[in-house]
């Protein structure tokens, strides 16, 4: 089992900034263009850098290992244990005598029975969104403009034109796949592919579609509306099903997208409560206030009583981050947590320092 991570010589740990950053240095020193070039160590590392980057593929990499085959289907086995004999061939006597052993297991196992038959599914699109502060707690809609493969809005993905029919593959006669023999140490093995005419459909349009000419899909700009979700983290990511590339005669792949929630210059997340520092007089602290402060809904009135500390922390309940739904036992909401800072004037007049003077004397 090829071990990406030591391919790339970053940790199993590493971020997707060092996956990059190291993708890079050695894209650059074994390119094949350069003199120092080295084809085979290059496509080693563009295939690890290509499994590593994607969120989607490095997960199924670390949870599937040896089984991991870099498609969106998770584990699997084709023949026994986990091995696929569909990659060996052998030659006889200089004659091109070619055989296959993935084809001769199935049939013996009864010509597809013994090979679940996969429905075809489009590549997942990742895409990092970056958000307010204020929707990463409360949550929001956003859209975005995606240029991907997507259905043709015309023939709804089925590439025939508006008001004209499907017909039965005159290649595979509506079973999707043609049946192939050929000749092996064994004798003949039958063996079946996807139909190339119709693309595994079975059904070919009497008359194609103009607009994406018969293929059902054409790379097209989409704009797709992304719910986030209140109390998202930053660097959490959501799916939605099916917004990925479009594929002929298969199902679209995921749309992943990752939130990159920008930094508030007054807030600041702990788990489910806001922090926050709020900047008091001495005279404030000593002799208490209520003082006017914004929070991430409104100005609200907050009372501090005196004699607080600097450091000393108020706490306003039910104002902080909405627990996730769905989450165990998720309701209500964090809090909102203000630190006092008690500020020392850097200048003080004679008047306030023969009050200062009064309170000494006080033991103040």
């Amino acid at each position: 089992m090829k071990d990406y991570y030591d391919i790339l010589g970053v940790p199993r740990n590493a971020t997707k900034d060092d996956i990059k950053k190291a993708y890079r240095k050695l894209a650059h020193k074994y390119h094949p263009d350069k003199n120092s070039g080295d084809d085979k160590r290059f496509k080693e590392i563009s295939e690890a850098y290509e499994i590593l980057y994607d969120d989607k593929k490095r997960v199924e990499y670390d949870t599937y290992g040896r089984n991991f085959n870099g498609s969106a289907g998770g584990p699997g086995f084709d023949g026994f244990g986990g091995f696929d004999f569909g990659g060996f061939g052998a030659r006889q006597n200089g004659q091109g005598f070619e055989f296959d052993f993935g084809d001769i297991f199935e049939n013996f196992f009864g010509g597809q029975a013994g090979r679940k038959t996969k429905t075809k599914r489009g590549a997942d699109i990742a895409v990092d969104l970056d958000i307010p502060f204020v929707d990463s707690i409360f949550g929001t809609e956003r859209k975005i403009l995606l240029s991907k493969v997507s259905y043709c809005q015309s023939c709804k993905g089925s590439g025939a034109e508006p008001g004209s029919e499907l017909e039965k593959c005159p290649a595979c006669q509506g079973a999707g796949r043609v049946h192939e023999s050929r000749k092996s140490i064994f004798g003949a093995i039958s063996t079946f592919r996807e139909c190339g005419k119709c693309q595994g459909r079975g059904a070919i349009p009497s008359k194609k579609c103009s607009a994406c000419s018969g293929h059902g899909v054409l790379k097209r700009s989409e704009e797709v509306t992304v719910k986030v979700p209140a109390g998202i983290r930053d660097g959490e990511a959501i799916s939605l099903p099916q917004m990925g590339e479009a594929v002929p005669g298969g199902i679209a792949g995921d749309l992943y997208v990752r939130f990159n929630v920008i930094k508030h210059p007054v807030f600041r997340r702990d788990g489910l409560n806001l922090t926050m520092d709020l900047d008091i007089k001495i005279s404030e602290a000593l002799l208490g206030i209520e003082k006017e402060i914004a929070t991430l809904e409104g100005p609200i009135k907050l009372k501090i009583p005196s004699g607080v500390d600097s450091g000393e922390i108020l706490r306003l309940r039910g104002k902080g981050v909405p627990q996730a739904h769905g989450a165990p036992g998720a309701r209500g909401r964090g809090d909102l947590m203000i630190r006092l800072i008690v500020r020392t004037p850097k200048k003080v007049s004679k008047k306030a320092k023969e009050l200062i003077d009064e309170l000494k004397q006080e033991g103040l």
